[in-house]
């Protein structure tokens, strides 16, 4: 199937992205095209226009401090995936995106693109929450932040506004001496996940967050909880759901399971440098 027809905008600047966007409700932005183009090839989405924000490098950016990785709305997977400085600071963004899709994908799929289609079976948006990060987006009325915690509204939807475009994600920086640990099941290698667990260990705090167990990035707090009662303990704090991929049943007792292996991992992982 082809796409519906469409308009095709390249803006050289934000700001020209920014002003075509706004005068057209109905158009979308373009920028890795890997979530996009398939809606579009088969009319699930149908969007008046395309605004393709390739040709803007000031996007195209890769920041690590001591507080914060900031990654740029054109950067792609493979590219925050090789950045030494991304994994030293904060190693749980490259232990998922070790998982996304295949290397041809990662080549040219973006992470804050991954982040704002908001697909709970994808691992960006899981690892963002459960760090605590946060999404930074532009319109013609300015600039705002989006917390994690209010970035993800339901299944492939996001609080953003129709007229904003994300220009930037942060990742905080691991704190000294915590832990962090992330594994999936999937069918075959670069499928979406059946199930996956990311976990942190920060001291005696230990946080694990679920990709394709919810219909958003759920995160479960298991601080205190005894090794040998995280599975448990996760899964009464979750709805796994069947679908044409897995039972709730199967789907359950991956949570089970990873959950206990993953947070395992993140504790032994603590101090470890």
């Amino acid at each position: 199937m082809k796409p519906a027809p469409f308009a095709y905008h390249r803006p050289s600047t934000l700001d020209e992205a920014l002003a075509t966007l706004a005068a057209d409700p109905h158009a979308k932005v373009l920028a890795g095209g890997q979530s996009l183009v398939p809606l579009l090839s088969m009319r699930l989405a149908q969007p008046s226009a395309l605004v393709d924000i390739n040709g803007l490098a000031e996007l195209d950016t890769i920041l690590v401090d001591q507080s914060v990785v900031r990654i740029g709305a054109l950067a792609r997977h493979a590219d925050v995936l090789a950045n030494p400085a991304v994994r030293r600071a904060q190693p749980l963004v490259a232990l998922a995106l070790s998982h996304v899709a295949h290397a041809t994908i990662r080549n040219r799929g973006t992470t804050v693109g991954s982040l704002v289609h908001a697909d709970a079976a994808a691992e960006m948006p899981v690892v963002l929450t459960l760090l605590g990060g946060s999404v930074r987006v532009a319109s013609v009325r300015g600039q705002r932040d989006i917390p994690a915690a209010e970035l993800f509204l339901g299944p492939l939807e996001s609080s953003l506004a129709p007229d904003e475009i994300a220009v930037s994600a942060d990742f905080p920086v691991l704190p000294t001496g915590a832990g962090v640990a992330f594994e999936e099941v999937a069918r075959r290698h670069g499928d979406y996940a059946l199930c996956g667990v990311a976990a942190v260990a920060d001291g005696d705090t230990i946080r694990a967050g679920f990709v394709s167990v919810s219909d958003v990035p759920t995160v479960v707090d298991l601080t205190g909880v005894p090794a040998g009662e995280r599975g448990e303990a996760a899964l009464a704090q979750l709805e796994p759901q069947a679908d044409i991929h897995a039972t709730a049943a199967y789907r359950s007792q991956l949570v089970r399971v990873l959950t206990e292996r993953v947070v395992e991992s993140a504790v032994q992982d603590r101090g470890v440098a």
